[in-house]
Formats: C-alpha cells, sequence, structure tokens
C-alpha cells in the first residue's frame, strides 16, 4: 500500500475517533441538560431539547475544529462556525423530529430514544462536517 494511502487512512481513524469523542461528549452534555431539566424543573422533554443541543453544539463546535477536523492552521471561525452551525440546525431539525416520533409512537423512555436518535443523527453530521464544515484540504 503506498503511503500516502496509508497516510490518508490514519488521518480518517483519527479523524473517527476523535469525532465519536467529541460526539460522546457533546452527547452526554446534550442528555445531561434534557435530563436536570426534565427531572428537576418538570419542563417537557421535547421543550428540553433545544437547551441541551444549545450547549452541546458548543462542545461539538471546538472539540470537531480543534480535535475531529484539526489542522497545523485551525479552520477559520468565520468560515466554520457558519457552516457547522448549518450542519448543525438541520441535523438538530431531524433529531428533533425523529424524537418527536420516537416519543410519540414507542414505550421508550425519553432518555433511550434520544439516545438513538443522536447515534443515528451523527452520521450525517460526521460526513457534512468534513466534507464541508471543517473540509481537510
Amino acid at each position: 500500500m503506498a503511503p500516502e494511502r496509508v497516510l490518508g487512512l490514519l488521518r480518517t481513524g483519527q479523524s473517527l475517533f476523535f469525532f465519536g469523542l467529541v460526539g460522546l461528549t457533546a452527547a452526554g452534555v446534550h442528555l445531561a441538560v434534557v435530563w436536570v431539566l426534565v427531572s428537576q424543573t418538570g419542563m417537557a422533554a421535547l421543550l428540553a431539547n433545544p437547551a441541551g443541543f444549545f450547549v452541546a453544539f458548543w462542545v461539538s463546535f471546538f472539540g470537531h475544529r480543534h480535535a475531529s477536523f484539526a489542522r497545523e492552521e485551525p479552520h477559520p471561525i468565520r468560515q466554520a462556525l457558519p457552516r457547522f452551525a448549518l450542519v448543525a440546525v438541520l441535523a438538530f431539525l431531524a433529531n428533533e423530529f425523529l424524537y418527536a416520533l420516537l416519543l410519540a409512537f414507542t414505550p421508550l423512555p425519553y432518555t433511550v430514544a434520544l439516545f438513538l436518535v443522536i447515534l443515528v443523527v451523527a452520521v450525517g453530521t460526521y460526513l457534512a462536517s468534513r466534507l464541508w464544515a471543517f473540509p481537510l484540504d
């Protein structure tokens, strides 16, 4: 195998590893915020979800910018932030729609439903982030 190919595979593996690590951290933050709002304030889970998303967004943005899709020179915030925000908003809309479906049509606890939705939406987020929001050049 050519050295360039090996290097490319290593970079992709590193990117996926950090994407997973940042994603798990952001998902944990998201889930924790929703849990606190629901369990401590009685807020409806579907209404608490945007607050969880907002807090997790910043964890995701800086984690992906500096780890998952890092380069020697970090992606310029003026370019990366609006692109990642669009990716994240679209992912959130998919998240909220799928979450509403699972809450309405399954007996799953709200925490399990949210965790499943976050995992599904993560695949599209990775591809859009790597190819557009934080291109590796």
